[in-house]
């Protein structure tokens, strides 16, 4: 299931923005929680941190592979969610949920909106699964 009212980067981070702050909150889709499998660590920014679109702001492994996380947006990471990095399990249940990863100010809303909408970010998961 992919939530509609969210929106997606081709490295399978989801992206919802608080039109209100110019907040956007960033989290691992389903689809790439799935993919990876059992995950074992995850290494997040520190707030205050600069984020830049397309440039990792972290890490994630699993008993299959480590990989980098990519900022959706670029602005000032003003809140980390580290209490994830002891709760790793919630990342299955989770993915869209209380498994959000980073909330950073966007200085440039364009880029939010220029993210896959869900129906494309599904088609994109369609043609990585082949």
């Amino acid at each position: 299931m992919i939530p509609k009212e969210l929106k997606y980067s081709s490295s399978h981070e989801w992206a919802r923005l608080d039109e209100t702050d110019g907040v956007v909150t960033v989290g691992l889709s389903e689809f790439a929680v799935e993919q990876l499998g059992d995950i074992v660590f995850l290494e997040l920014p520190l707030v205050g941190d600069s984020a830049r679109k397309n440039a990792a702001f972290g890490t994630i492994e699993s008993v299959k592979a480590a990989s980098d996380l990519y900022a959706p947006v670029s602005g000032e990471i003003v809140d980390v969610n580290t209490p994830l990095c002891d709760n790793l399990e919630l990342f299955r249940p989770e993915a869209y949920g209380k498994a959000w990863l980073i909330k950073i100010k966007t200085l440039n809303p364009d880029d939010y909106h220029r993210l896959m909408d869900a129906a494309a970010y599904e088609e994109h998961c369609r043609q990585q699964e082949h």
